[in-house]
């Protein structure tokens, strides 16, 4: 992101005057979010293809014997426990998790255009080899590619966005992103309803081959989107940089916001290895938040609902249609409420809806776990009434609002915006990294957690996000309508934080040295 104006809070200004909110900053922000449909499509999809019953028969057929109990010996908690069935879900983060550290590297060399151009190739060739599969092998291979569109573009996409958005509305861009995710969801989960009513295996063909469609629209997007005047600069063309500053600010006087944006590049040259670079002492606030909220993204247990919706609420009781119905619902929850948050975040400020909304979910996963607990015991055998269902089924609603406007976008946007040029691609590097190898673990253990933990999963859940919770209230400041190229104050500014902002002499970092952090 370029320019802004930081407020504090008298109201008095300690930067610049930025331009205006041009459409032009609008358009390339909404089509660049596109990029987020890939992900959301793809976690939506997982849970309803893995309910159908021709898409089991074909690749999974023990598990499908299960689910029948034809064994006997299965209860409602371990029906659909099989390790190869969570690999087709969890394969794609372990292939982004790996795909995420190439991204950095592009995306810093090449621009963030180019990261997401590579994304979109990727993603498109994983849902037409799925849309395809013949074998286990083949399905598993396309979702590897669907894991290294994943990696590329949710390493390129939150960076561009914040790049590219003034201060004063880079949290509502930026979640922009998220919306495109739940959008995703959402189809995912409208599509997941159609489909199965399609026999002689097209629904469920037809489920992971429609990934190609969002794949299809972010690459005709980046054909039409520019680069960010910071990655222009990187590259070292000057002039291009000004002149996209100006188309993007509305305005020719952009000097005081290009001259810094210059010096920061000067500094980030300097940085000849971002990974060494970012363990070192003044980078720690930047670390501990680029590791630690993704990981506690996904300790949420938000990827319970969203991977396995249709699984989850089959396991409890819900019949076929009952069960996909209540993902959609869900999925339409989680879109208005990111939409709330696109409202609330430049507004309210990170760590108030933070904090919120891990209240929220504390509640909601100590009640659906108490709920499911009361119904279904230790050994897995009960029923739910139609009260019951719609009971659970308005607290899992209730916690992806909590979800929604809080640590969904969040954790997205905030590492995203408090990491310096000269460490950016790294940290959004290590942010898609950590959040990749916790959904793999996550996709690839809920089912068996569930087996075995049982209704005390959602307790582990809720235990995860209280803790969470004291994490924020304690350590993070609030960056709310901060320029990015003005973070360091924040943490200079901090009770904890402030100390790594300083020399072994006590005096503050140089700016020249510090530019951004």
């Amino acid at each position: 992101m370029a320019g802004g104006v930081f407020i504090d809070e008298s109201g008095h200004g300690g930067g610049y005057e930025e331009g205006r909110v041009t459409a032009f900053v609008m358009i390339t922000c909404i089509v660049a979010a596109m990029g987020g449909l890939l992900f959301g499509y793809d976690i939506g999809i997982s849970g309803g293809v893995t309910s159908m019953e021709e898409f089991l028969m074909k690749f999974f057929p023990d598990v499908l014997r299960q689910m029948q109990n034809e064994t006997g010996r299965e209860t409602e908690y371990c029906k659909y426990d099989n390790e190869l069935l969570t690999l087709f879900t969890s394969s794609l983060y372990l292939a982004a998790l790996f795909a995420s550290f190439l991204a950095s590297t592009i995306t810093r060399l090449f621009g963030r255009k180019v990261s997401m151009t590579i994304g979109g190739l990727a993603f498109l060739s994983g849902a037409l080899l799925n849309g395809l599969a013949i074998n286990l092998e083949m399905l598993i291979i396309g979702r590897l590619f669907l894991g290294v569109g994943v990696g590329f573009a949710n390493q390129s996409v939150p960076l561009y966005l914040s790049e590219m958005a003034p201060a004063k509305i880079r949290g509502a861009l930026n979640i922009g992103f998220q919306l495109a995710v739940t959008i995703g969801i959402l189809a995912a989960n409208v599509v997941n309803y159609v489909t199965p009513k399609l026999k002689n295996g097209i629904g469920w063909r037809l489920s992971v081959g429609l990934a190609g469609v969002p794949a299809f629209m972010m690459l005709l997007g980046c054909f039409f989107l520019p680069d960010t005047p910071n990655s222009i600069l990187e590259r070292g063309n000057k002039e291009k940089a000004k002149e996209m500053l100006q188309k993007i600010r509305g305005t020719m006087e952009v000097d005081h916001e290009f001259n810094e944006l210059c010096n920061a590049c000067e500094s980030a040259k300097r940085v000849k290895h971002p990974w060494t670079n970012i363990m070192q002492a003044r980078y720690r606030p930047q670390l501990t938040f680029c590791t630690f909220i993704p990981f506690f993204q996904q300790l949420t247990g938000i990827n319970v609902i969203m991977f396995y919706a249709p699984v989850l609420f089959k396991t409890i009781g819900f019949g076929n249609d009952a069960s996909l119905i209540s993902a959609v619902i869900t999925g339409l929850v989680n879109v208005l409420s990111t939409i709330v948050s696109i409202y609330s975040v430049d507004k309210f400020g990170r760590r108030a809806l933070f904090l919120q909304g891990g209240f929220q979910m504390i509640l909601t996963q100590i009640a659906v776990g108490s709920m499911i607990g009361w119904k279904f015991g230790f050994n897995g055998e009960g029923t739910l009434s139609e009260v019951d269902a719609d009971i659970i089924l308005a607290l899992i609603c209730l916690y992806v609002a909590g979800f929604a406007w809080s640590w969904g976008p969040l954790g997205w946007l905030v590492p995203s915006e408090i990491c310096p040029l000269e460490i950016r691609s790294a940290g959004q590097s290590l942010n898609v990294s950590v959040n990749m190898f916790f959904t793999f673990f996550i996709g690839q253990f809920f089912l068996t957690m569930l087996c075995h933990m049982k209704f005390g999963l959602f307790y582990f859940f809720a235990g995860m996000v209280l803790i969470m919770t004291i994490f924020i209230y304690f350590l993070l400041p609030e960056t709310k309508g901060v320029p990015i190229e003005e973070m360091g104050r924040v943490w200079k500014e901090h009770r904890y934080w402030g100390k790594y902002s300083r020399n072994d002499n006590g005096d503050d970092v140089d700016d020249d040295v510090y530019m951004f952090s």
